[in-house]
């Protein structure tokens, strides 16, 4: 055997190996690494320990990080997780659960997946939906490209900049590389009415970075006049209270699962969806499962659509999606089965009711301008404050309290969930009077 005992590779079948790829050594693999880049001597690891020690070691390193209560937003939303999920989630069938080719041996796998579907069609409206995505950015960067791939000649897409900043960003390194003509403005309406760009798709969100529940009345059609699809940016836990993309006429639905009760988790792993209608279902990117039966009549569940250009027309591909965030969409699954209609309405009832009274009370204090006076916000809004952001918020961390995030206009952003404490908000507060 090689090295590593374990490993299934000799001496031998290394050798062979290089030999094939032309080197002559392991290391010649990383030839062209800079050599600062490379480690060089031994790593810095502790002695053997016991299982106990082990554990002990871990917990210390654990402890190092501030657990702080997030009333943040840009994105990410802490919501409230029933401890059930991690049970159903952690049984040994879902996490090692790939991609169910053998639908014979994946009926478990395939059905969640197809309740994953349903659910994102009801809370979006629209007619079909995709297994899943990477999470909220790609899923828009895919739409971008499915509508390019839809309007077949045009390569325009025009993108609202009150989109959240991670997905304008991932959206513009898909253009770039594919080719398509990104433009980004504050006022979509008047650049599709405009007339002047060969529009393949307008892009626009449900909910903005800053909080305001964006008003879409006619765009969908001025989109359609122009040739164009409209796809929508949604958080899909507000989409129980707010209009859904169908509603306003949106050809394709986007957005994050995160907020359907993912732990923030220092930013992943989250999961995407996309959902569109009937005529646009051989566009979707990824799979769709359907509902079947089998020999004996009893229902099932198969792999009804597959766009993988990976293994099928690899050069005709108009999307790089490979693996799913099955595993991820199976826990948004399990969420909004707990919490149904009634759940996720009060869980924006309570979100709302906790946004505002922070807003009032930080209003009052007379550190801040509201620079979108009257507009309407759900759980999450900017303000203009007329003291050190900075400090403001340093000042808050000390109190175990991570909020006031800066945008690039210079605002602070302030989001509350079902999660609100009461002492929190009351500190936010009293925090900003006292700078």
């Amino acid at each position: 055997m090689g090295t590593f005992a374990y490993f299934p590779h000799t001496e031998e079948d290394i050798r062979k190996m290089l030999k094939r790829v032309g080197v002559g050594e392991l290391d010649d693999l990383y030839a062209d690494v800079p050599s600062e880049f490379i480690r060089k001597g031994d790593y810095d690891l502790p002695s053997a320990m016991s299982e106990q020690e082990v554990r002990d070691f871990f917990e210390s390193l654990a402890l190092a990080n501030p657990k702080l209560r997030v009333y943040a937003g840009i994105g990410a939303y802490d919501h409230y997780t029933p401890a059930v999920i991690s049970y159903i989630t952690s049984r040994s069938e879902f996490l090692t659960a790939y991609t169910p080719y053998q639908c014979e041996i994946s009926q478990g796998t395939l059905r969640y997946i197809f309740e994953w579907q349903t659910m994102i069609c009801n809370l979006t409206g629209l007619d079909v939906a995709n297994a899943s995505m990477y999470d909220g950015a790609t899923a828009s960067a895919e739409a971008m490209r499915m509508c390019v791939a839809a309007s077949r000649r045009r390569n325009t897409v025009v993108a609202s900049k009150t989109l959240l900043p991670n997905v304008l960003h991932t959206m513009r390194t898909y253009a770039k590389f594919a080719g398509i003509n990104l433009v980004e403005t504050y006022d979509v309406m008047e650049t599709v009415c405009e007339g002047t760009l060969d529009l393949a798709g307008v892009i626009v969100p449900s909910i903005n970075r800053f909080g305001i529940i964006e008003n879409h009345s006619s765009l969908a059609q001025a989109a359609h006049d122009a040739g164009a699809l409209l796809a929508v940016y949604c958080d899909p836990s507000a989409l129980a209270v707010v209009k859904t993309p169908a509603e306003w006429g949106a050809d394709i639905a986007v957005g994050d699962g995160q907020s359907l009760g993912i732990p923030l988790c220092y930013g992943g792993p989250y999961v995407g969806f996309m959902s569109c209608t009937q005529a646009l279902m051989r566009k979707l990117p990824g799979r769709i499962v359907g509902q079947s039966t089998d020999a004996d009549g009893k229902r099932c569940f198969v792999l009804t659509l597959q766009a993988r250009e990976q293994h099928i027309r690899r050069e005709k591909a108009t999307s790089n999606i490979c693996s799913n965030e099955s595993l991820m969409a199976l826990w948004c699954t399990v969420y909004l089965s707990l919490m149904g209609t009634e759940g996720l309405k009060r869980v924006n009832e309570l979100s709302y009711a906790a946004a505002h009274s922070l807003h009032d009370a930080l209003m009052e204090t007379g550190r801040f301008e509201d620079p979108f006076e009257g507009q309407p916000f759900l759980k999450e809004f900017c303000l203009k404050p007329l003291i050190d952001a900075k400090t403001f918020q340093e000042a808050l961390l000390e109190q175990g309290i991570f909020s006031a995030v800066q945008t690039k206009e210079g605002y602070v952003s302030f989001c509350c969930t079902e999660k609100a404490r009461k002492e929190d908000l009351e500190t936010i507060a009293q925090v900003a009077r006292s700078i």
